[in-house]
């Protein structure tokens, strides 16, 4: 019997080798393949290693946890290994934990709590005991209830705030403060106007049917200040304006493209997302 594998991101290097140590003791068959420092190395490993299980610090330098998950559940090979469990650690937080609890989702606290982590370990043996052997006519419908918990630990873990913290949702922006190609004027977009936003660089793109605009906000902080029934996310660097979208398409590997009005390219929509479109 081959044993489970795992891989640690964590930037801290002492705790990293406490986590590591204290599943030695509650799991002595887990075999820690990597253990990286950040998420840029922790998606270059995972994808190097197809690890089962994925310890992912939710803060790292760089590429966070939450992004480096979000990558891993668009570029993972599924033809060669399912979707690994996914954990995130994080240091104490009342509100985060309590999130966390009615999420259901599975975290390790630092420093390394024994008892906490003997939960989550028991959790893992057993998810991993019930995928494996799968039948084959349920390959599919396991890889969408994997992708759905991803949706939720990442809902849960991400957008600059977590469910349980207390906090008032801003009225929906109407119009978006941002700068041209150049950089030397401020124009005030309708937000209407916009057919999607990209991440890029230390700036998001916003462009309309016919311009182009920058912003320093980062998506995940501009998420929660556009209306949910208009703007939706379909890539972990791309929110769409739904009324902008002509068509959607799906090419021979199977994944989806989305066709906007006034805009020659195709947005490519990830995994994580692509049940907004499955009706379609």
């Amino acid at each position: 019997m081959t044993r489970p594998t795992a891989l640690i991101a964590e930037d801290e290097q002492l705790l990293a080798q406490a986590l590591r140590a204290e599943l030695a003791q509650a799991w002595p068959e887990l075999d820690v393949v990597a253990m990286v420092g950040d998420g840029r190395s922790a998606v270059v490993a995972a994808l190097e290693r197809l690890p089962e299980v994925l310890f992912l610090d939710i803060r790292m330098p760089g590429q966070d946890g939450l992004s480096a998950a979000a990558e891993l559940a668009d570029t993972w090979p599924l033809d060669k290994a399912p979707l690994p469990q996914l954990v995130f650690v994080t240091a104490y937080d009342e509100y985060a934990v309590r999130a966390f609890e009615q999420q259901a989702v599975d975290y390790v606290l630092k420093p390394v709590q024994t008892e906490r982590l003997r939960k989550t370990v028991g959790r893992l043996q057993a998810a991993l005991t019930a995928r494996s052997p799968a039948p084959p006519d349920s390959a599919s419908a396991a890889i969408e209830e994997t992708l759905a918990q991803w949706r939720r630990m990442l809902s849960a873990a991400g957008n600059g705030a977590l469910p349980g913290l207390p906090a008032t949702a801003p009225a929906p922006l109407k119009l978006i403060a941002a700068s041209d190609a150049g950089g030397a004027t401020v124009r005030m977009v309708p937000i209407d106007e916009v057919q999607y936003f990209e991440a890029a660089d230390k700036y998001v793109r916003v462009l309309s049917a016919s311009h182009e605009y920058l912003i320093r906000t980062p998506l995940k902080q501009l998420l929660p200040q556009l209306d949910p029934n208009t703007f939706w996310q379909v890539h972990r660097a791309v929110v769409v304006n739904t009324h902008a979208i002509e068509a959607v398409h799906r090419d021979e590997a199977g994944k989806l493209h989305l066709q906007l009005r006034n805009r020659a390219e195709r947005l490519a929509v990830s995994r994580l997302f692509a049940h907004l479109f499955r009706a379609m």
